[in-house]
């Protein structure tokens, strides 16, 4: 496993890290000692970082982490999300009363005295604009409750503004192959902040793993059904904004990525490890075997500089005017 610095904060983290989403719901069904053992594989692997939320399962991932990490917490550092417990336009959602409560429980589920890091979870751009919430992250930091904070973004737009404050050490995006505009926009502002940024949504909800076809069926409770084309929640955060069929379609036009690399879904992450400007990648997983695969992503080749001009030439031509949504 190999390291590197989030931001300038004082934390090393594991290049490729894990989200835990999945395994606290809303991507069909889960199964808890599945997950716990996933956990323990990533861990003996060298994994010391894993990003979750309040909202993921009701907190579950969180008391999963918890179990998980116990006796560990010194050597495995954990992000949480806040603010969409509560209504994300009301300003209340973010003041010192109620963002004191969400850490708060964050804490007790984690069974841990401090946050490594805490992050505002895909909040309005208006509250990004009013700042104020980023006071009351200042005071929980001196009070000990918090170590590091960051935002979590939905767009480019967003985390320019969130980096316009010299306390915001992360940001988290959505960053894969048919997700390339921080490339140019967004990463060269964060090396010069010196803001660690964390890669989220890097197979597109699964589009890049290339197991699907077009006739799919997803469960009822996945989050590819029930916000297929943003009914829930911001399109951008299920199949990367792309249509289903479109997706589809597109990922089978990259198959030739695997080949020498194992599969689509070690080459996808391999091609944000390509970036260093991403300080972690952080896949989800349900099992295991899941685990595994994006474990096997660290010792994938390198892309050639031919392959990535090819990539680059392929989401400008294909994919970005497919896109759904503000990126």
């Amino acid at each position: 496993m190999q390291y590197r610095p989030l931001g300038k904060t004082d934390m090393n983290i594991s290049e490729l890290s894990f989200g835990t989403w999945a395994i606290g719901g809303a991507w069909g069904q889960t199964n808890d000692k599945e997950a716990l053992k996933g956990l323990a594989r990533a861990m003996d692997a060298g994994v010391n970082f894993f990003d979750t939320a309040d909202v993921y399962g009701g907190g579950h991932s969180e008391e999963l982490l918890a179990k998980a990490t116990k006796g560990k917490e010194d050597k495995i550092y954990i992000a949480s999300k806040f603010c969409r417990a509560g209504d994300i336009h009301d300003p209340h959602t973010y003041s010192e009363e109620s963002v004191t409560h969400y850490v708060e429980n964050s804490l007790r589920r984690l069974q841990r005295d401090q946050l490594d890091l805490i992050q505002i979870h895909c909040p309005p751009i208006e509250i990004l604009r009013d700042g104020a919430v980023f006071e009351v992250l200042d005071k929980l930091k001196q009070q000990g409750k918090i170590r590091h904070y960051g935002v979590s973004v939905e767009t480019v737009e967003e985390g320019l503004l969130c980096m316009e404050n010299p306390n915001v050490d992360t940001l988290q995006v959505i960053f894969n192959i048919f997700r390339q505009k921080p490339i140019t926009e967004l990463f060269p502002v964060a090396k010069e902040k010196n803001v660690g940024i964390l890669a989220r949504v890097p197979l597109a909800s699964g589009l890049l793993t290339g197991k699907f076809s077009s006739n799919h069926q997803f469960e009822e409770d996945d989050h590819r059904k029930f916000n297929r084309n943003g009914e829930a929640f911001n399109v951008g955060e299920t199949f990367a904004g792309l249509p289903f069929e479109k997706g589809v379609e597109l990922s089978s036009q990259l198959e030739w990525i695997a080949e020498g690399r194992g599969n689509m879904t070690r080459a996808a992450l391999k091609w944000i490890l390509s970036h260093d400007a991403v300080s972690s990648v952080i896949p989800g997983f349900k099992t295991v075997q899941q685990v595994e695969d994006n474990l096997a992503a660290i010792d994938t080749p390198d892309f050639s500089n031919e392959e990535l001009d090819k990539l680059r030439t392929f989401y400008q031509q294909n994919v970005h005017d497919a896109i759904r949504g503000p990126y």
